[in-house]
């Protein structure tokens, strides 16, 4: 206590020299407790050198945010030499805007031109617009072969730290949890609370729905379907960051869907929050039962305490991701640093390349996922595309929603394990980009789940020209010990082509994977006319044949030597008799003449087109299917 006397003077000369300005915040651990803080903050004569904002751990009692007028140096100084103070840092303002993932000009002309309201999740009243439901980043991670091979829909409390959601929006509303807003320390988590009332920036308040708009720009990286002066307002610095957390929260949900969604609203509409904040959210969400934290943000600045409160949260069995950061460059960011507590996820295009604005590197990649044109839900009852590492990690966070369908105990370590199984991208992307398919495969479920088993096909899609051939392999992993035999058939092929399975049945042994190949062979097409080719049904012997021809010839020169023909008329003699055994060929025994391909016209190879391949795996009475693109040209 000693050393806490002798930075008085320097206190009351800071006080006294310095022009007035906002408190400085600092996030403050302890062992005093709240009281024992407090007593610090008034125990300097003639001095108020702290005030005391709140705790920021929630039961544990021992981390607050403390604000003072005092030199940030001088009263870390200060706190340094006092017994009970543990630690003590300055509070970051973090920010979710800014980096190069920049919304390409112009927006591509067929961006979410598909609003065709489909049911999602499959079977349920609840609708979304199909570019959402079946957009391509979607197809590459396998998100809804994962759902059907694994009986997968997600699990258990996915939190979202960001600006908040929208709690109205009609996709989003059945699985939302109200949450917190921890910039107003209050209930709810929902980001519309950004957008004042009196006066309302809009023509109306909230903007009227605009269904056949075209997407406009509403910040640096996304584009959402409202009109042009809804739009206009909203791409302001005040509005930055406005309906971050809503498209992050549908994301999760196209993964996840029955997983629940709890708003944790650390930052504002202009993208920024304080770390305090989400200090607060971390703890808040590992006390509430949370199973996964998403947080599409970064810093370069390392702090203690956060790098505490994600341990605190592997220790309570939460699965961590973070966004790896959108600079295009190899550096290190937090919270993907903290690689022992939570998964980095970096950006990916449609064509398995890394994003351009991504940032790299092993040391904050855990696995990538696609970033490019994401579309996701949006205030006021629509939807936006967005490009960014922000749009990249939600799709992890949903497949660790997937894994506690499959094993309850599902941990970050387990979780990691699993998304570990990825596709090759390059280096610096860590273990490749997220297939959920294979993901799964690789949990292994808790103890009292049925046997059973998965089965995928790889690739998802190939491409080749008609009377080519295309392989496939198709795998399947046992559940529970499942030690059956599985058999394989294939359907939906296109006209003129053929399917081969090898081996067509494997027999599991409980634990380790098996694989089949599957050939899907094509017939080329003749650029030329080709007449159908006939056959005769049924087929006659040719002995019998021959045995008719002949006895027509002898009938005929018996008729000719009897009748006294002359000789001119043999030479009839052979086209007669063949004529004749046509004439048998066709009408003895109820023959037909009948083209190979009856109804189809002349067969001119396998058409042009893309076809989904379905390939369905059977033992006994439990049966799973996997789809594959097959396009021919």
């Amino acid at each position: 206590m000693r050393l806490r006397w002798l930075w008085v003077p320097l206190l009351i000369c800071g006080l006294l020299g310095r022009p007035a300005r906002a408190d400085n915040r600092v996030i403050v651990r302890t062992t005093l407790g709240l009281q024992g803080l407090q007593a610090f903050c008034k125990g300097l004569p003639l001095l108020q050198t702290c005030t005391v904002v709140g705790g920021l751990d929630g039961s544990l009692g021992q981390l607050f945010l403390v604000t003072t007028p005092v030199d940030l140096t001088t009263f870390l100084n200060l706190l340094s030499g006092t017994v009970g103070i543990v630690d003590a840092e300055a509070d970051q303002l973090v920010s979710l805007v800014g980096g190069l993932n920049i919304l390409p000009t112009p927006i591509p002309p067929t961006l979410m031109s598909d609003r065709t309201p489909v049911p999602y999740p499959a079977g349920s009243s609840t609708t979304a617009w199909n570019s959402y439901v079946n957009q391509p980043a979607a197809s590459i991670v396998q998100v809804q072969n994962a759902q059907k091979t694994f009986n997968a829909m997600g699990s258990g409390i996915v939190a979202d730290i960001d600006t908040g959601v929208d709690p109205n929006h009609p996709a989003l509303q059945p699985m939302l949890l109200p949450g917190y807003d921890f910039t107003r320390n209050q209930p709810g988590g929902s980001e519309l609370n950004d957008i004042p009332s009196s006066p309302c920036p809009f023509a109306s308040c909230p903007p009227p729905p605009c269904p056949n708009c075209a997407p406009a720009q509403v910040n640096q990286s996304s584009a959402a379907v409202l009109d042009q002066s809804s739009a206009a307002v909203l791409d302001t610095s005040q509005y930055a960051a406005f309906g971050h957390g809503t498209m992050v929260m549908g994301i999760i949900h196209l993964v996840a869907p029955q997983a629940q969604l709890l708003p944790l609203k650390a930052f504002g509409s202009d993208g920024t929050g304080y770390l305090s904040n989400i200090l607060h959210a971390v703890y808040y969400g590992a006390q509430s039962g949370t199973n996964v934290i998403n947080m599409s943000f970064d810093m370069k600045v390392n702090s203690l305490e956060f790098s505490k409160s994600m341990d605190y949260a592997n220790k309570n069995g939460v699965i961590c991701v973070a966004s790896a950061g959108n600079d295009g460059m190899q550096e290190i960011v937090y919270p993907a640093a903290y690689q022992n507590d939570v998964m980095g996820v970096a950006s990916t295009s449609d064509t398995d390349t890394r994003s351009s604005f991504s940032n790299y590197g092993n040391a904050i990649v855990w696995v990538a996922a696609p970033g490019e044109a994401i579309i996701s839900t949006y205030p006021f009852n629509t939807y936006a595309a967005g490009w960014g590492t922000s749009f990249s990690a939600p799709f992890v966070s949903g497949a660790g929603a997937l894994f506690l369908n499959l094993d309850k105990t599902t941990n970050q370590s387990k979780a990691a394990a699993a998304v570990a199984h990825a596709v090759p991208v390059g280096s610096g992307m860590g273990n490749g980009r997220l297939d959920l398919v294979q993901a799964l495969q690789s949990v292994t479920p808790s103890s009292g789940n049925t046997a059973d088993f998965a089965l995928s096909v790889s690739p998802s899609a190939d491409t080749i020209n008609a009377g080519q051939s295309a392989t496939f392999t198709v795998s399947v992993t046992p559940r529970g010990g499942f030690n059956n035999v599985v058999m394989f058939t294939c359907s939906s092929l296109p006209a003129g082509a053929s399917c081969n399975v090898a081996p067509s049945t494997v027999t599991l042994d409980g634990t380790n994977v098996s694989n089949a190949h599957i050939v899907l062979m094509t017939t080329q097409r003749s650029s030329l006319f080709t007449w159908p080719r006939l056959r005769l049904k049924p087929r006659i012997n040719p002995w019998v044949t021959l045995a008719l021809l002949v006895t027509c010839i002898l009938f005929w020169l018996s008729f000719i030597a009897l009748h006294g023909i002359q000789r001119r008329p043999l030479r009839l003699l052979l086209p007669a008799s063949a004529i004749l055994l046509s004439a048998l060929c066709s009408s003895c025994g109820g023959g037909y003449v009948a083209p190979l391909n009856p109804g189809k016209g002349p067969p001119g190879g396998t058409p042009a087109g893309t076809y989904p391949i379905l390939v369905t795996g059977t033992s006994g009475n439990v049966s799973h299917a996997a789809t594959t693109q097959l396009t021919v040209n």
